[in-house]
């Protein structure tokens, strides 16, 4: 910004030279001006994104920029996934244990994902879990369907419960975040969810504190890289698609102070956590100072939501380069103006013990802190040992679980799965093809002007013709054949069986080479 201010007067100065025609004319001016003006409006909207620190006991704001504006939550959303599940347990209309069923829709949604089949049965409380250690998308709809029925349903109780908390800038349309023009938050807004998971379900709070898990044997770790490197954090959630770049809400604890900071549109998981931890760094070391409450955070004059199509997954950059700045001008007041002088001098500076003995700023040295060891939390697939009780699925928007199915839908679980495909109207065909072929089959289907179908049967028409005449002997083969036929009279009879044709495989393999056979597959 203060580069543009220096620079735009300059643009009307004509070139001082020997020559007149140097100097520019008013159309030059002109367009400089606007390429000029073009630029630092990028500029400034890349120059910073939506931060917010609040004060958890009183929800009180102790630091924010921009946090009123719109942008798009990514897996941020989970956080409101969790907060109508959890609410859904404590009105008892499902519980941790209730097994719930991974629908076709869930098992379709894209990465990040556990990848479970349709069918496949995980607890609530185990799919919360995966929700919040991997993110995965296909269990925020697995959660969706379980507790109102649909992803629809789910989606207006994500609004009501948005309503009633006080969050008015946000509205979702899905339980996952993946990208939608009409599924928005705000710093604001998230920053209030937050608040009310750890008022509401104190009982709750170490599900966003799980630094990896165990599922069978592998460890996924969280993606929260604030967990074991900042001391005192105890969770969030983080999110990231290209519209909405880098986000996070994340907590920590300190000398019994909990607070909350929120970082939108970082344009790196590294950028992300130094920023948050810049945040907590201020708010601990009392630089930044409770306010005014939330609620009286305005909206006015924020700019519109931009496109679901701008992307951070470009320019990263000029991005990067916007934020760092950001970063160095609320890290300052940590550092102070002799830590500052002196981290540039390259002489000696002489200091006191006392500077000495400061602890300095975690976050200039959170991206040299090693990645953590956490004991893994184990999770299964499965309903619990000797459940008897009822799955929740798919079903009608709001109806109780248990309700059937619609007619004329399928069922993503059923006690006896061969007896409900073969009374569904959608019985599987016993002659259909699997979802996933080859790389070759695909180039051959993706051909203009012919099936796949055609387009196979003459490359295997070509192939049969090219080992014919490549197995047809010559005059000299043809008597070393009649000789090696004399020997062989079951091949000679098999060769020229009725129809000229030879059966499909004839093969008298040796014990060594159906060994080496044998082992070549295995090692495959």
């Amino acid at each position: 910004g203060l580069f543009c201010k220096r620079r735009h007067s300059a643009l009307f100065r004509p070139v001082r030279s020997e020559n007149a025609r140097h100097s520019p004319g008013p159309v030059t001016r002109f367009i400089a001006l606007a390429a000029f003006a073009s630029v630092c409006f990028c500029y400034g909207r890349a120059s910073a994104g939506p931060l917010l620190v609040i004060d958890v006991p009183s929800g009180l704001v102790l630091y924010e920029e921009r946090a009123t504006e719109p942008w798009y939550p990514a897996s941020v959303t989970k956080l409101m996934t969790a907060y109508v599940a959890l609410s859904a347990v404590r009105d008892h209309r499902i519980t941790f244990d209730t097994p719930i069923a991974v629908s076709a829709r869930a098992a379709s949604m894209a990465p990040s994902k556990m990848g479970f089949r349709p069918g496949t049965l995980v607890t609530l409380d185990n799919a919360l879990k995966m929700l919040m250690v991997k993110s995965a998308n296909d269990m925020a709809v697995a959660i969706a369907e379980a507790v109102s029925g649909s992803v629809e349903a789910f989606a207006d109780d994500m609004n009501a419960a948005a309503r009633a908390l006080g969050m008015t800038q946000s509205h979702f349309v899905n339980p996952n975040g993946l990208p939608n023009p009409d599924h928005v938050s705000s710093a604001r807004d998230l920053a209030i969810l937050g608040r009310a998971l750890y008022l509401s379900f104190p009982e709750q709070a170490e599900l966003f504190n799980i630094g990896a898990m165990r599922l069978g044997g592998a460890i996924i770790r969280n993606h929260n890289d604030l967990l074991g490197r900042y001391p005192g954090v105890d969770g969030m959630k983080t999110g990231f698609i290209c519209a909405s770049g880098f986000n996070i809400v994340a907590s920590a604890t300190q000398s019994g102070r909990k607070v909350i900071a929120v970082v939108l549109g970082a344009p790196s998981p590294r950028s992300r956590a130094v920023m948050a931890a810049v945040l907590f760094d201020r708010a601990f070391a009392g630089i930044d100072r409770p306010s005014r409450p939330l609620a009286e955070l305005s909206a006015a004059g924020q700019p519109a939501l931009p496109s679901v199509q701008q992307t951070f997954c470009r320019n990263r950059g000029r991005l990067a380069a916007a934020f760092n700045a950001q970063t160095d001008r609320l890290l300052m007041p940590l550092l102070g103006p002799k830590s500052a002088a002196n981290s540039n001098s390259k002489n000696l500076v002489l200091t006191t013990t006392a500077n000495l003995a400061r602890t300095a700023p975690v976050a200039t040295r959170i991206a040299m802190v090693p990645a953590p060891a956490f004991d893994p939390v184990p999770v299964y697939v499965g309903p619990p040992p000797g459940f008897n009780g009822l799955v929740a699925q798919a079903r009608p928007p709001h109806s109780p679980i248990g309700t059937p199915s619609p007619a004329g839908s399928m069922s993503a679980y059923s006690e006896a799965p061969a007896a409900a495909l073969a009374q569904s109207p959608l019985a599987p065909d016993a002659e259909a093809l699997p979802m996933k072929e080859s790389g070759k089959t695909r180039r051959l289907k993706a051909r203009r002007g012919a099936s796949h179908r055609h387009i196979i049967a003459r490359a295997a028409a070509k192939a049969r013709s090219a080992k014919m005449a490549h197995s047809r002997p010559s005059a000299g083969k043809r008597r070393d054949s009649a000789n090696a036929s004399a020997k062989t009279p079951a091949k000679t009879a098999a060769k020229h069986a009725p129809g000229g044709r030879a059966p499909a495989k004839v093969a008298v393999r040796s014990n060594r080479t159906a060994g080496k056979t044998s082992e070549k597959h295995a090692k495959r």
